[in-house]
C-alpha cells in the first residue's frame, strides 16, 4: 500500500475524471488523499479518499469566480483568457504549495498525482523531491520537437514554410504570454524554489510521467520520449465495469427519448464559461424545425432551463449521465470540452465542435483531423453553420465510421487502472533505480 496524494483544481470538469482515478487508487489498496476545493469533497469521499481542502489557496465557486477573484472580470476573448490563467492557475500556485507541504509534513506521501492545471503540485513535488505524475485532462499541449505551437489548433508543419510558420507563432506566443511567465517565476520564488528555466506552460507537466487522456490517434505526431502514455477516456468505464450509482434521477422526458424513432442530437455548452447563446441558441435555431429530437443540457443542476425559448422538439435538463445518454445519440454538438468529446467518441458518436477559447480550439481541430466530426472553427457559430455541419454528418456515413473506429481504440483502455499501474511502476523505479 502506498500513500497517494492527488491534486485537483476545483472545477467540475476536472473533478469528475479525477474522482474516478481516486477510486481506482483506493480499489487497488492504496491510501488516498485528494487536495481540492470544499464543494467537491463529497465526490472524492465517495471514491474512498480523504480530502485535504484548499486553505492557504483561495477556494472558489467556479460559477461565481468574481466572489473570490474580484479583479478577474467577466469578458471573453484572449485578454480574459490570460487573466483567467494568471489569477486562477498561476497566482494560486505558491499558496497551493503551502497547503500541500502542510499535508506532507502531517503525513508524507509516496507519490503526487496531479492534473495538469495544478501548478502548486509541481512546486510541492520539487520541494519534497517525491515522484510526480501528471494526469492531462485536456488535449496534450507539450511543445515537443516537430509539434505545432499549442493554442492555435493548427496541423503539424510540412516543409520549410511550415516550420517557419511554427517558429513565428512560437515567438508570438512567448511575447503574448510574457506576463504569465513573469507570474510563474514570481510564484515559484514565493514557493521557495530557484528559477529552473522552464516556461509556465511546461511547468505543470511532470518530467517523469504524463498520463494523457485520449489516444495517439487524436493527438499530433510526437517523438517517443517515454514519459507520455495515453490512457483513453478517464471518465468512461470499460464495458465490463460495474455501473456507478446514479447521482441524480433521469429527467421526466426520458421514456420519450427511449421510444423516439427520429435521430437524437445532443447539444452541450459544457460546464464552464456557460453562455448558452454562444452554441445552444444557434443549435436550437438550426435544428428546431428538423426531424430530430434535441437533448440539451445546461451544465448546472440548479439551472434546468435556458434564458431563451426552446423549440418544440427540444428536451432540456441540467445534467444527464453520458453513460446513459450517449448510446441513444446520433450526433453531439459541443463547445469542445475534452472529457465530453472523449465520452462521445467512446460511444462512436460523431461530433460538431464549436471550440472558442482555452484548450477548445485544439480539441475541435483534433476532432476535425480525425474525420469523426466537423470543426466549426469558432465558439459562436451561426445557425446556418450548425445546420450545414449536422446535415453533412447525417449524409456521410464516414463520420460515424471514423467515430466508431476511434471508439474501439478508446474502449481498449481502462484509463483509471492504467494511471494506477503506471504510477505504481514509477514508484517502484524510484525506490529501486537499479
Amino acid at each position: 500500500m502506498a500513500e497517494v496524494m492527488l491534486a485537483v483544481t476545483p472545477f467540475h470538469g476536472h473533478v469528475a475524471p479525477m474522482a474516478v482515478v481516486a477510486g481506482a487508487f483506493a480499489a487497488a489498496g492504496h491510501r488516498v488523499r485528494v487536495y481540492t476545493g470544499a464543494a467537491h469533497a463529497a465526490a472524492f469521499e465517495a471514491a474512498g479518499a480523504e480530502v485535504v481542502r484548499w486553505q492557504a489557496a483561495p477556494d472558489f465557486d467556479e460559477h461565481d469566480l468574481a466572489a473570490t477573484f474580484p479583479d478577474l472580470g467577466t469578458g471573453t476573448g484572449l485578454g480574459q483568457l490570460m487573466r483567467n490563467i494568471e489569477q486562477l492557475f498561476i497566482r494560486t500556485g505558491a499558496a497551493q504549495c503551502r497547503d500541500l507541504l502542510a499535508a506532507y509534513e502531517a503525513r508524507p506521501w509516496d507519490v503526487l498525482v496531479a492534473e495538469s492545471t495544478s501548478l502548486g503540485a509541481a512546486f510541492a513535488a520539487d520541494r519534497t523531491a517525491t515522484p510526480w505524475v501528471t494526469v492531462c485532462l485536456t488535449p496534450l499541449t507539450l511543445l515537443d520537437p516537430g509539434t505545432p505551437p499549442p493554442g492555435f489548433g493548427i496541423p503539424p508543419a510540412r516543409g520549410a514554410l511550415g516550420h517557419a510558420r511554427d517558429r513565428l507563432l512560437i515567438g508570438a506566443l512567448r511575447v503574448l504570454t510574457r506576463r504569465l511567465q513573469r507570474a510563474h517565476e514570481s510564484e515559484r520564488a514565493l514557493a521557495g524554489l530557484p528559477p529552473d528555466g522552464r516556461t509556465f506552460d511546461e511547468a505543470c507537466y511532470s518530467p517523469e510521467l504524463v498520463c494523457a487522456s485520449g489516444i495517439a490517434e487524436l493527438d499530433v505526431p510526437r517523438p517517443d520520449t517515454g514519459r507520455v502514455r495515453y490512457v483513453g477516456a478517464l471518465s468512461t468505464a470499460p464495458p465490463d465495469a460495474p455501473s456507478a450509482p446514479r447521482e441524480r434521477p433521469l429527467p421526466e422526458w426520458w421514456p420519450e427519448l427511449l421510444a423516439h424513432e427520429r435521430p437524437v442530437v445532443h447539444v452541450t455548452q459544457g460546464t464552464q464559461h456557460l453562455e448558452p447563446r454562444d452554441l445552444v441558441a444557434p443549435a436550437f435555431g438550426a435544428l428546431g424545425r428538423q426531424e430530430v429530437l434535441l437533448v440539451a443540457t445546461t451544465g448546472r443542476a440548479d439551472e434546468p432551463g435556458f434564458p431563451f425559448p426552446a423549440p418544440p422538439n427540444a428536451r432540456i435538463a441540467g445534467f444527464v449521465p453520458h453513460a446513459e445518454l450517449l448510446p441513444h445519440v446520433d450526433v453531439m454538438i459541443t463547445n469542445g470540452g475534452w472529457g465530453g468529446i472523449l465520452a462521445a467518441l467512446s460511444d462512436g458518436v460523431p461530433l460538431v465542435v464549436a471550440g472558442g477559447d482555452a484548450d477548445k480550439p485544439e480539441a475541435a481541430a483534433r476532432v476535425g483531423r480525425s474525420g469523426a466530426g466537423i470543426d466549426l472553427r469558432t465558439g459562436r457559430p451561426s445557425p446556418r453553420a450548425v445546420l450545414r455541419a449536422y446535415r453533412t454528418i447525417a449524409a456521410d456515413p464516414a463520420y460515424t465510421a471514423n467515430a466508431q473506429r476511434l471508439a474501439r481504440l478508446l474502449r481498449a483502455h481502462d484509463g483509471p487502472r492504467e494511471v494506477v499501474e503506471l504510477t505504481t511502476a514509477l514508484m517502484t523505479n524510484a525506490a529501486d533505480p537499479a
